[in-house]
Parts: C-alpha cells; sequence; structure tokens
C-alpha cells in the first residue's frame, strides 16, 4: 500500500488528542473544528473531562467524543472511577478511555485490576465504546502485555490501548503484535489503539501492516482501529497534498 492509500486510510482511524495542562477552551474549540479534514472527519476526539460538554456542543456528529479516567496514572479507585465516568456521560462522552491499573497488577493485585475494569464496564451503557489503556511501556515483559490484555478482555474492554502517552516508553510494535494476537485468539470484535509516540504517515503504516498481518485486510476499521495522536493528522494531511493544518492544540503525541 502506498503512503498516500494509508494516509486516506488512517484519517478515519484517528482519536484527535489533546491531554494537556495547557488546555483551554480555545484549544478544544480549535481541536473540534480540525476534526474535519480536508480528507473527511476523524474518529473521534479524545479530551480532559472538563471540557466534554463544551465539546459535545460543538462537535460534528460523525465524530466520536471520548475522555479519559483514572489517567495518567492508574491508581485511582473505584468510586472516584465510576463517578468520573458517569460524569463524562453525562455532559456528552460517547466514548471511555480506561487506564488499566497496571501498577496493581504486575504487584500481585490482579482481581483488583480486572475489577476496576469490570466496574467501569458497568457503569457504561450499550453503545459506549471502553477502551482500556494498558501501559505497555510500564508493562514491559511480553507475558505481562499479554496477561493484562487477556485480563481486560475478559472484564469488558472493547478496546485494547498500548499507553498513555505520558510515559518515557509509548507504544511498540512489538506489543502491538501481543495485543492483537491476544484479541486474534479472544475476541475479534475488540479494537485495538496505537497511542503515544505515532507520529508519520511511515508510523502509522507499520501499525496498520501488523494488524492487517495478524487480523486480516479488512478487519481495521474505525470500530476495531485507532491511532490516538494529535501531530498524526498533520503528517497524512500533508502527504495527502492538503499541507498542514493552520489549528495545532498540541504538539504532544497521545
Amino acid at each position: 500500500m502506498s503512503l498516500t492509500d494509508t494516509a486516506k486510510r488512517a484519517v478515519g482511524l484517528l482519536d484527535l488528542t489533546s491531554l494537556n495542562a495547557t488546555d483551554t477552551e480555545e484549544t478544544i474549540q480549535a481541536l473540534c473544528t480540525k476534526a474535519v479534514t480536508p480528507a473527511g472527519p476523524v474518529a473521534a476526539i479524545c479530551i480532559y473531562g472538563p471540557f466534554v460538554a463544551l465539546a459535545n456542543g460543538l462537535l460534528d456528529q460523525r465524530i466520536g467524543l471520548a475522555t479519559v479516567v483514572n489517567f495518567p496514572e492508574g491508581t485511582q479507585d473505584r468510586k472516584t472511577i465510576e463517578t468520573d465516568i458517569i460524569a463524562a456521560l453525562h455532559a456528552g462522552a460517547d466514548e471511555i478511555d480506561l487506564v488499566f491499573p497496571w501498577q496493581a497488577f504486575l504487584s500481585g493485585k490482579r482481581t483488583l485490576a480486572r475489577d476496576i475494569v469490570a466496574a467501569a464496564r458497568a457503569v457504561c451503557p450499550t453503545g459506549v465504546i471502553l477502551k482500556v489503556i494498558l501501559e505497555t511501556g510500564s508493562l514491559a515483559s511480553p507475558t505481562a502485555i499479554r496477561e493484562a490484555s487477556e485480563a481486560a478482555i475478559l472484564s469488558g474492554a472493547d478496546f485494547l490501548k498500548t499507553s498513555t502517552g505520558k510515559t518515557a516508553v509509548g507504544a511498540t510494535l512489538e506489543a502491538a503484535r501481543i495485543m492483537l494476537s491476544v484479541i486474534h485468539d479472544m475476541d475479534p470484535e475488540v479494537g485495538f489503539k496505537a497511542s503515544g509516540g505515532v507520529r508519520t504517515v511511515e508510523d502509522a503504516a507499520a501499525y496498520l501492516a501488523v494488524a492487517d498481518e495478524i487480523m486480516g485486510p479488512d478487519w481495521a476499521t474505525p470500530e476495531t482501529f485507532r491511532f490516538g495522536a494529535s501531530s498524526l493528522l498533520d503528517d497524512l494531511l500533508k502527504t495527502l497534498g492538503h499541507g498542514s493544518t493552520s489549528a495545532e492544540p498540541s504538539r504532544a503525541s497521545y
């Protein structure tokens, strides 16, 4: 597949993201505008909870509205997570990106980690997408990534997501291969999201190639595959001959 074809394919798979301490109403307004691109709409935007109501009033209805919970450390208690999800849903979110309690999981508290995901699933009604952020760079070992992937799926995840983008190691092709293999073996309807360091059309091509290899060439759609990023969109549009966008809410890839 050419880079142009990859760029066309990837625009509609993008969760355009701004998760910065410096976010303002103005940057979120710019993000909502940027989400409708000359090459078509992105799949979703992903923002902090306090901005969800604002974005809900501005965002093109073709585009999903995601927010993060238990973010970024993955150490909040169950009640706080449930409360944050309910508030986000009331404000208009239809996708929840939950950080897996990876620290608890690594310390042996695996039932606790699974229970957090299950609790999040329980407060998300039918139609709300639950993406579970595994923080694979911190899980580190192939065994831990595989076991966390299995635990998240068994607990109700709709998507497995690589990382928060807030740690030293974000998405890697090695982690993606493990996660997609688990999805293939357990439930091909579960999606995959590459997030953290995905910045170029070449990066996007590499992850799509792995997905096509493991899951088949027709599997990766907005319902099953996402890129979580901010700067990636500019490179995709440049590849398609549209130049860079004028509004850039964030340079940090997520």
